[in-house]
């Protein structure tokens, strides 16, 4: 979208011109924070039944500049998860270097604090150099579903957070059910951590999803309390089904954005995680569908 991407910028470049230059950045010294302006990519979710070298010919074919590395067909679902080897994380690297494309965001999956919380550490540090060596600024977490290992997951976090701000990797926090399901859940989580380097990467889609379609993203987005980095971009249909194509569902994008930018989100990642799913050349026209879409709802801001 190299023709989209300058349309993309001269309308933030234009909006921050007439609000007399003043924008507002990630937290003071935060790893990853970024340049002015929005950055559209695509996760390769949408691919996951193929290896993720699809995922990546889509997504530049689609013409989109920035990816995000989550799930593929692999041994573990993932494109890179603490199990990845150090070649394999650079061999990653080089597929994405190949297509001329940049990572915006990797999802590594869970790391093992039940089994104890030196493996935890140990885990997320291994995730955190992949992160590194793919050139990804962000390594979203998901959080965890069980009250017992509440405080050793945050805890491993929060031991992590001073590492990956060396790597130049910033930590976030998606909603993704269990205790950390609603944005205000998330937030909780994030301060108790207490770290410039742990921030929230907002879900619209998971916000309906995980409360079987009863909260509003809009809603929930008023109520945050910590800084938003950036957003899977997610759409939700009742009853749970997310791998929607953004914008044919009931999330309303343009009150999420709206809700997100007086919170200080005004600039950042945005990363289509779903499309509506069909055979590869349809997962194509939907991921050129939703990079339009994207570029529209910006371009309304």
């Amino acid at each position: 979208m190299s023709t989209q991407v300058t349309r993309r910028d001269f309308v933030v470049r234009t909006a921050l011109g007439l609000l007399g230059g003043v924008a507002i950045s990630a937290p003071s010294g935060a790893a990853g924070t970024v340049q002015e302006g929005w950055q559209i990519g695509c996760y390769t979710r949408p691919w996951e039944e193929y290896e993720y070298p699809v995922a990546l010919d889509a997504i530049a074919e689609a013409g989109f500049q920035y990816v995000g590395l989550m799930t593929a067909k692999s041994e573990t679902r993932l494109v890179i998860s603490y199990k990845t080897t150090p070649e394999e994380a650079a061999k990653v690297a080089e597929e994405v270097k190949k297509r001329n494309l940049q990572v915006l965001s990797v999802y590594g999956g869970g790391f093992p604090v039940n089994e104890s919380p030196d493996k935890g550490i140990a885990a997320l540090k291994t995730l955190i150099d992949h992160s590194a060596t793919v050139g990804s600024k962000t390594l979203m977490t998901a959080g965890i579903g069980k009250a017992e290992l509440y405080d050793t997951y945050f805890k491993t976090i929060a031991e992590c957070c001073d590492y990956a701000e060396q790597k130049g990797v910033a930590l976030t926090l998606k909603p993704h059910g269990g205790l950390n399901a609603t944005g205000p859940q998330c937030c909780k989580a994030i301060e108790t951590v207490g770290h410039r380097n742990y921030s929230l990467w907002y879900d619209p889609g998971n916000i309906f999803y995980y409360s079987d379609g009863t909260l509003d993203p809009v809603k929930d987005a008023a109520t945050l309390t910590t800084p938003v980095t950036g957003m899977c971009v997610k759409d939700y249909r009742h009853p749970k089904e997310v791998m929607l194509t953004p914008g044919t569902g009931m999330v309303d994008f343009p009150g999420v954005m709206k809700a997100l930018k007086a919170h200080g989100f005004t600039h950042g990642p945005l990363v289509i995680e779903t499309l509506t799913q069909g055979d590869l050349p349809f997962i194509l026209k939907e991921a050129k569908k939703a990079g339009k879409f994207l570029e529209d709802l910006v371009a309304a801001l």
